[in-house]
């Protein structure tokens, strides 16, 4: 192992997340994002949002990316030889204001940039909240992985996350009272039980990747520019990991594929892209 992936493992495993990775070249870039295009005009915008679900399995270069060799070497060093791909998704907080490009243009990029002063009472956002929480399995982490297809900063609606925060067990959720989160049951973590005045933007540029661990707590303020923020989010555990029979966790995974090192212990199935 190389001492910049020992360096970023550390600090992963100190602070529960590393952010502004580079992955994809310029050229890998381009012609992801115009095969991500394709998708879009098919599926429209409506339905490229949060439904593009485990298309790794349908179309070869979303498995590519999923299994990126910049990726996977980030992905052993955290979670060692044995890795098994749980699920993978596309996510996309599309512009509301006027002359929207997607992930281009000359709209301010810096993630000091303060959001244009509309409303966004009923923006989609991600509220605070841990994966791990309504993931379904035990036996070993889980690890996520933002891959950005546009540039990610504070007006479009980067990541935040709380560092350290991994490392406070499974904290309580309930519903959202705030209309627009985008997450499936609508989950939140309260925020008195929250220490957010510490938390901390990953603004990313197209092709870079955030990896963060299932336990840490994070979360997504809406998109106020004339920007799209897209990305692809892919799920990652080692193979001694196993889905839990929890009704308030519950999760099937009809998409695991092993993508490195060999499964011993056969907790999931592996699909054939």
């Amino acid at each position: 192992m190389s001492s910049s992936l020992a360096q970023l493992g550390a600090s992963y495993r100190r602070q529960g997340f590393v952010s502004g990775v580079p992955v994809l070249n310029q050229e890998e870039l381009e012609t992801t994002r115009e095969a991500f295009s394709r998708l879009e005009r098919e599926f429209g915008k409506e339905y490229a949002q949060y439904s593009l679900h485990n298309v790794h399995l349908q179309y070869g270069w979303v498995m590519d990316l999923a299994t990126h060799p910049k990726v996977l070497e980030l992905v052993k060093a955290i979670l060692g030889p044995d890795v098994i791909l749980l699920d993978s998704r596309f996510i996309c907080k599309y512009p509301v204001a006027p002359h929207s490009s997607p992930g281009g243009g000359e709209e301010s990029d810096r993630s000091d940039s303060k959001p244009e002063q509309q409303g966004t009472s009923d923006l989609p956002f991600v509220a605070w909240h841990q994966d791990i929480r309504y993931w379904g399995v035990a036996g070993g982490p889980v690890l996520s992985v933002w891959l950005a297809l546009d540039d990610s900063f504070r007006e479009n609606g980067a990541l935040q996350v709380i560092p350290g925060s991994h490392t406070l067990g499974i904290l309580p959720h309930q519903s959202s009272a705030r209309s627009g989160n985008m997450l499936s049951t609508n989950q939140e973590i309260p925020e008195h039980l929250l220490l957010t005045d510490s938390a901390q933007l990953c603004p990313l540029q197209a092709g870079q990747m955030s990896v963060h661990d299932g336990l840490l707590v994070h979360g997504s303020e809406p998109n106020t520019s004339s920007r799209r923020r897209c990305g692809f989010v892919i799920r990652f555990v080692p193979t001694s990991a196993f889905p839990v029979q929890d009704p308030d966790r519950p999760r099937h995974f009809p998409a695991t594929v092993l993508v490195s090192g060999r499964d011993q212990f056969k907790h999931f199935p592996s699909s054939t892209p």
